[in-house]
């Protein structure tokens, strides 16, 4: 039963990152985004990657926070392409 209830808190968490990612590819811009706050969310992940790993407990639970990590990694990798594009049309702006 603690497996499953630690499920659902991951996929819980989880459902939110589809929903960033697609924001972060639609707004094309990084305004709004914690660059500290992705990097302690992915953090986290990586203990409980870790604590998975470390405990032998290796249950499809871990399969969740792989792919939770996976995509705060790519969140992360949207801020700084973002953050690139924000800086791109500032300087345009500033040339017009």
């Amino acid at each position: 039963m603690s497996e499953f209830l630690e499920a659902c808190m991951i996929v819980a968490f989880g459902i939110s990152w589809p929903m960033n990612i697609l924001k972060s590819l639609r707004t094309r811009s990084a305004k709004g985004k914690s660059f500290p706050f992705l990097c302690f969310i992915f953090g986290g992940y990586l203990c409980g990657i870790a604590s998975k790993l470390l405990s032998g407990n290796l249950t499809y639970v871990f399969f969740f926070y792989v792919l939770n990590l996976c995509m705060v990694g790519a969140d992360i990798f949207l801020y700084f392409r973002n953050r690139r594009l924000d800086a791109q049309r500032a300087a345009a702006g500033e040339r017009a």
